[in-house]
């Protein structure tokens, strides 16, 4: 898991700004993207953005469910 974890906050330091979180920092797993103040559409880009990275095709409808990024981190190593 710490490896896909790893990954995914490397991820979120290249393509999103989350409110009170400075690149590098720990990455809250628990708390929501739209929570953080992402908006929308950098959230469907980074969907595509994972997708690409990890090489999976997870579904706009399943990753809209994936609430938080612990969530997503579960589902790639499930996958």
């Amino acid at each position: 898991m710490a490896a896909t974890e790893e990954r995914l906050r490397k991820l979120v330091d290249d393509n999103l700004e989350i409110e009170g979180r400075t690149p590098g920092s720990p990455l809250d797993l628990d708390r929501s993207l739209s929570d953080a103040g992402v908006s929308s559409p950098d959230i469907v880009a980074f969907w595509k953005v994972v997708n690409e990275e990890f090489g999976v095709d997870i579904s706009a409808e399943q990753f809209a469910e994936m609430l938080t990024p612990r969530d997503l981190v579960a589902h790639l190593d499930a996958a």
